[in-house]
């Protein structure tokens, strides 16, 4: 993993738009069912939408029903952290990137019997990169 990439809230604010920053930086969530990824079929490397570290590989998506799209694993295991989410009166684990620190979403244990994960991402923080894919 190369450097943590640290920027102050106006350089993420000049880089993003208003929803990728409202999302990645100041962690919230898109309205299920309203992703550009949530029924995405196309192959390819899903990146960071702030840094473009590689996150999910699209074999590894699956379709939950939760309505945002769904990952059994993470490409390896440095391209996230979990970190202990306490907010909205839930106990959950939020999934962000290591290399920058984005808010992703959550990991839930309720996923594909292969890894029993389900990683619940946001579609805004996401790049599916198709080259190299057939």
């Amino acid at each position: 993993m190369t450097k943590r990439i640290v920027k102050t809230d106006e350089e993420w604010k000049q880089e993003l738009t208003r929803e990728q920053y409202e999302i990645c930086i100041r962690k919230g969530t898109e309205y299920p069912f309203s992703g550009k990824y949530v029924n995405s079929k196309e192959k390819g490397t899903y990146k960071c939408v702030c840094c473009r570290n590689e996150l999910f590989d699209s074999n590894d998506k699956f379709e939950s029903g939760t309505g945002w799209p769904s990952f059994s694993r993470p490409i390896d295991n440095e391209s996230i952290e979990d970190h202990r989410d306490l907010s909205h009166g839930m106990r959950r684990t939020e999934v962000v990137c290591k290399k920058c620190g984005a808010h992703l979403g959550h990991v839930f244990n309720d996923g594909p019997y292969s890894t029993g994960k389900r990683y619940c991402i946001n579609s805004i923080a996401l790049n599916l990169n198709k080259s190299g894919y057939t």
